[in-house]
């Protein structure tokens, strides 16, 4: 099926954005409809080289993996495509050794670029091949689900999973250019569209109040989509220039990019238990319920935040319950890379659009876990005397 085809019940009437990433290797991120069939010379005018190696998965490579090669061979370039397994499951080192096997076969040097096609598993492992193949060539991302364009595709971090945990291993390898086509979103299904909303969700809350309100207004639904193309083009860069700013900042994590990590630390340990069969956005959505809930408790935030955000996230689909524990969110959450040791950071909403990072104690943490978890009315309080389970702590910290 063509691009056109697939895509023939959007609206594309409105302009392309384009949006700078000012950071150590400047780099443009294009937003529009149809740049798929521009992607070739998109690339051609970043990145140069004579061959790429587009890298996908078989979710999106029968889509588009053959309007993306034959716009890169009409720019002059010599084209090859591998095809993983979809699924985060797969974005593991195993992944990433075959496509650097397989960029070697094909022999891309130096000033050769490998191309991510698809959504951020993709683009995760596609950036870290790039990243380490002769010590780091260039790449572009092609993000395809609403989650990428919004997050994951712009901001340099590539990694993979360990056994361990989530993006233990990895780098920080800016792509060469962002090309969002808006309307790939047209064949997501109604659930991976709301996955991606989370991480848009999250973007209001930590800096942008307009933005969150302007959700409650009109949700980032299918019938938006279909209605008002132009409107969610406009979402996706305003949510890019959130991320922007943010990495320009902080490159490379070592203050205010934290910020973006708000529900993360709960979300991920959720992600993990649930063996990565829920969404990253809808575990993302839990956390920010589960901290939103006890920062209220606590007194950061007044109790209208976690409620505004809870309604928010069910009116664009995403999960509320939690089904696991403080313990086994907690235990989960322990090998999580924004753990220093007896400590992690967390990030604490004050109000809708302000946020703060905290460092708490792993003790600390994990009563924050269960104050977030009661007040939702479907979890036991925290016992008057705690399991033995210092010693466990001390233990983990120590690893």
């Amino acid at each position: 099926m063509a691009h056109a085809e697939a895509i023939g019940h959007l609206d594309w009437s409105f302009p392309m954005y384009t949006i700078d990433i000012n950071c150590s290797s400047p780099y443009r991120v294009h937003i529009g409809t149809m740049l798929l069939e521009q992607s070739g010379e998109l690339i051609r005018d970043a990145c140069r080289g004579s061959r790429a190696a587009v890298i996908t998965d078989t979710n999106v490579g029968p889509l588009y993996a053959h309007i993306v090669t034959k716009s890169l061979a009409e720019a002059g370039y010599t084209t090859c495509v591998h095809v993983f397994e979809a699924g985060e499951e797969h974005k593991r080192a195993d992944t990433l050794i075959e496509i650097l096997e397989f960029i070697a076969e094909n022999e891309l040097g130096r000033k050769d670029v490998v191309v991510a096609l698809g959504g951020g598993v993709v683009g995760d492992v596609a950036g870290f091949a790039a990243a380490t193949y002769m010590r780091g060539i260039r790449f572009a991302q092609i993000p395809t689900s609403l989650l990428a364009m919004v997050d994951s595709s712009v901001g340099g971090k590539t990694a993979i999973d360990l056994a361990a945990g989530k993006n233990l291993a990895g780098a920080f390898w800016q792509p060469s250019i962002v090309i969002a086509d808006v309307g790939c979103l047209g064949t997501l299904t109604a659930e991976q569209l709301s996955d991606g909303c989370g991480e848009i969700i999250k973007h209001g809350v930590i800096c942008d109040a307009a933005l969150f309100c302007q959700l409650e207004q009109t949700p980032l639904t299918q019938e938006l989509l279909t209605k008002n193309l132009g409107l969610v083009a406009a979402i996706i860069a305003r949510n890019i220039e959130i991320k922007r700013d943010v990495v320009v900042a902080d490159e490379r994590e070592s203050g205010l990019r934290k910020l973006l990590n708000f529900g993360h630390s709960a979300g991920h340990a959720i992600e993990a238990l649930e063996a990565y069969q829920l969404g990253h956005g809808n575990c993302v959505a839990l956390g920010m319920g589960i901290i939103a809930r006890a920062a209220s408790v606590r007194g950061v935030c007044d109790e209208t935040v976690p409620q505004r955000i809870e309604d928010l996230v069910r009116r664009h689909g995403l999960a509320t319950s939690c089904r696991w524990d403080a313990e086994q969110i907690f235990a989960e959450a322990l090998h999580d890379k924004k753990r220093q040791g007896h400590s992690i950071d967390v990030v604490l909403p004050h109000e809708i659009g302000s946020c703060s990072i905290e460092t708490m104690g792993l003790q600390e943490f994990r009563d924050f876990l269960y104050d977030g978890l009661s007040s939702a009315a479907n979890v036991p309080a925290v016992p008057d005397e705690a399991p033995a389970d210092n010693d466990r702590i001390g233990e983990e910290a120590s690893r």
